[in-house]
């Protein structure tokens, strides 16, 4: 990951959380009084976002000693220590919940990831993610996902083209046909890019790829329809799945030999992974 970046996101989720200062810890707490920590995973998962929880509370605290013990996309349950802090009591609570909320926001992600990830396995299909991320954390989000074993869409709109149903709408109250769109696509795009095109049925499948589509999006089809969808495309372009797909159907969806599923539940709607900072204090 950037750590410059990393940096910047770390200095602005801290001035949110800790304003004009911990009035709680300042009020009570002097910065000699040293104690240890340890990070404790609470529940099944997998790890991601372990540096950033190191940078916050260095950050917070220079002097402050952090040592991780396990990894990002190590596999974790309950009462699993993750990394273990020593330094100022003080330093390590004004840290403590800007890391954890990092640490459990892209656990939870990593851990979802793997949950589709598995639910697929021995199918040449991958697990994608979308653009419903957080914003200003999209970036970070991102790299759980890679944690958790899948693999990123686009990264913004810069990224790729996707010509969706509201691009082939206005469009085609113009006069364009599907085609005509492609060409457009492409003429007038900076730099050469994959071009994919979002469509609802078998028809618009086919006629995306002869178009020249290099991916054709499957929105909310149902099973059969996608098998039918692939067998027309016949391997001329990548096919991917979109819409509503739940752990319970994803398998079922990766069967119909699609090439890619994306899924913005893995970011959009995530549980945090549980877990908690405990802390020791040495007299």
């Amino acid at each position: 990951m950037d750590r410059d970046r990393i940096g910047e996101m770390i200095a602005g989720a801290l001035a949110e959380d800790l304003g004009d200062g911990d009035v709680t810890t300042d009020a009570l707490l002097t910065d000699d009084q040293i104690g240890l920590a340890l990070i404790v995973v609470k529940e099944e998962g997998v790890l991601a976002g372990i540096e950033l929880a190191e940078r916050v509370f260095l950050q917070v605290d220079p002097e402050l000693q952090l040592h991780v013990i396990l990894e990002d996309g190590a596999r974790v349950g309950p009462g699993d220590a993750v990394a273990r802090l020593t330094g100022s009591i003080a330093g390590i609570l004004k840290g403590e919940r800007v890391a954890l909320n990092f640490l459990q926001r892209m656990s939870g992600i990593a851990t979802e990831t793997s949950r589709y990830v598995q639910s697929v396995k021995g199918l040449p299909v991958r697990i994608m993610d979308t653009r419903k991320t957080t914003p200003g954390l999209r970036w970070l989000e991102k790299y759980a996902v890679r944690v958790g074993g899948g693999h990123n869409h686009r990264a913004s709109l810069s990224d790729g083209i996707l010509i969706k149903d509201n691009h082939l709408a206005a469009l085609r109250a113009k006069g364009l046909t599907m085609n005509d769109v492609v060409i457009r696509a492409r003429q007038n795009a900076l730099r050469r890019l994959m071009v994919e095109i979002e469509v609802t049925s078998v028809t618009e499948a086919l006629e995306a790829v002869q178009a020249g589509a290099d991916i054709v999006m499957l929105d909310n089809m149902s099973l059969l329809d996608m098998r039918d969808a692939v067998k027309a495309v016949h391997g001329r372009a990548m096919v991917e799945a979109s819409g509503g797909i739940a752990l319970d159907s994803v398998r079922s969806v990766a069967e119909t030999g699609v090439d890619m599923i994306s899924i913005g539940a893995i970011t959009h709607s995530v549980r945090a992974l549980d877990m908690s900072l405990e802390l020791e204090i040495r007299s």
